[in-house]
Protein backbone atom coordinates (compact mmCIF):
# COMPACT_ATOMS: atom_id res chain seq x y z
CA UNK A 1 0.00 0.00 0.00
CA UNK A 2 3.23 2.06 0.68
CA UNK A 3 3.95 1.85 -3.10
CA UNK A 4 0.35 3.59 -3.89
CA UNK A 5 0.58 6.12 -1.73
CA UNK A 6 3.82 7.54 -2.82
CA UNK A 7 2.65 7.00 -6.12
CA UNK A 8 -0.76 9.20 -5.69
CA UNK A 9 2.00 11.59 -3.54
CA UNK A 10 3.06 13.39 -6.49
CA UNK A 11 1.54 16.51 -8.72
CA UNK A 12 2.31 14.94 -11.79
CA UNK A 13 1.54 11.60 -11.39
CA UNK A 14 -2.19 12.42 -9.96
CA UNK A 15 -2.84 14.47 -13.23
CA UNK A 16 -1.19 11.76 -15.36
CA UNK A 17 -4.32 9.34 -13.83
CA UNK A 18 -6.74 12.53 -14.70
CA UNK A 19 -5.56 12.15 -17.93
CA UNK A 20 -6.04 8.71 -18.75
CA UNK A 21 -9.64 8.55 -17.35
CA UNK A 22 -10.76 9.29 -20.65
CA UNK A 23 -8.94 6.34 -22.54
CA UNK A 24 -5.29 5.73 -22.77
CA UNK A 25 -2.90 7.49 -24.28
CA UNK A 26 0.55 7.18 -25.80
CA UNK A 27 3.62 8.36 -23.51
CA UNK A 28 4.27 10.64 -25.54
CA UNK A 29 0.74 12.98 -26.03
CA UNK A 30 0.88 12.48 -21.79
CA UNK A 31 4.40 13.82 -22.00
CA UNK A 32 3.20 17.33 -23.99
CA UNK A 33 1.36 18.29 -21.38
CA UNK A 34 4.36 18.59 -18.89
CA UNK A 35 7.14 20.86 -19.08
CA UNK A 36 9.57 17.81 -17.76
CA UNK A 37 12.36 16.11 -19.39
CA UNK A 38 11.79 12.59 -20.82
CA UNK A 39 13.61 11.06 -18.35
CA UNK A 40 11.19 12.20 -15.52
CA UNK A 41 8.45 11.57 -17.11
CA UNK A 42 9.79 8.03 -17.92
CA UNK A 43 10.33 7.82 -13.80
CA UNK A 44 6.60 9.22 -12.94
CA UNK A 45 5.53 6.34 -15.32
CA UNK A 46 7.72 4.10 -13.82
CA UNK A 47 6.23 4.55 -9.94
CA UNK A 48 2.68 5.01 -11.71
CA UNK A 49 2.85 1.42 -13.29
CA UNK A 50 5.33 -0.11 -10.32
CA UNK A 51 2.12 0.88 -8.08
CA UNK A 52 0.23 -1.15 -10.18
CA UNK A 53 -1.97 1.83 -11.06
CA UNK A 54 -1.41 2.15 -14.79
CA UNK A 55 -0.98 -0.83 -17.72
CA UNK A 56 1.27 0.03 -20.42
CA UNK A 57 1.12 -1.66 -23.63
CA UNK A 58 3.54 -1.40 -26.88
CA UNK A 59 1.83 -0.75 -29.90
CA UNK A 60 4.27 -0.22 -32.79
CA UNK A 61 7.14 2.11 -31.35
CA UNK A 62 4.21 3.65 -28.99
CA UNK A 63 3.54 2.98 -25.24
CA UNK A 64 0.25 3.33 -24.40
CA UNK A 65 -0.97 3.93 -20.65
CA UNK A 66 -4.52 3.12 -19.23
CA UNK A 67 -5.80 3.02 -16.18
CA UNK A 68 -5.84 -0.14 -14.11
CA UNK A 69 -9.02 0.23 -12.32
CA UNK A 70 -9.16 -2.57 -10.52
CA UNK A 71 -6.26 -1.27 -8.50
CA UNK A 72 -7.69 1.94 -7.61
CA UNK A 73 -10.51 0.59 -6.64
CA UNK A 74 -8.60 -1.70 -4.06
CA UNK A 75 -6.73 1.40 -3.21
CA UNK A 76 -10.26 3.45 -2.56
CA UNK A 77 -11.49 0.29 -0.81
CA UNK A 78 -8.66 -0.20 1.71
CA UNK A 79 -8.13 3.89 2.61
CA UNK A 80 -11.69 3.82 3.43
CA UNK A 81 -11.46 1.22 5.17
CA UNK A 82 -8.51 2.22 7.16
CA UNK A 83 -10.47 5.36 8.54
CA UNK A 84 -13.19 3.20 9.66
CA UNK A 85 -15.95 4.43 7.47
CA UNK A 86 -18.71 2.41 7.64
CA UNK A 87 -17.90 0.61 10.88
CA UNK A 88 -20.67 -0.33 13.04
CA UNK A 89 -18.30 1.14 15.83
CA UNK A 90 -18.56 4.65 14.27
CA UNK A 91 -22.41 4.71 14.15
CA UNK A 92 -24.36 6.33 16.75
CA UNK A 93 -26.04 4.02 18.78
CA UNK A 94 -29.63 3.67 19.67
CA UNK A 95 -30.47 4.69 23.40
CA UNK A 96 -32.90 2.00 25.53
CA UNK A 97 -35.97 3.41 26.74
Amino acid sequence: MDSLFEALAHPTRRRILELLKGGGMSAGAIAERFDVSKPTMSGHFAKLRAAGLVQAEIRGTSTIYTLNLSTLEEVMMAFIARLGVGDDATEPREESA
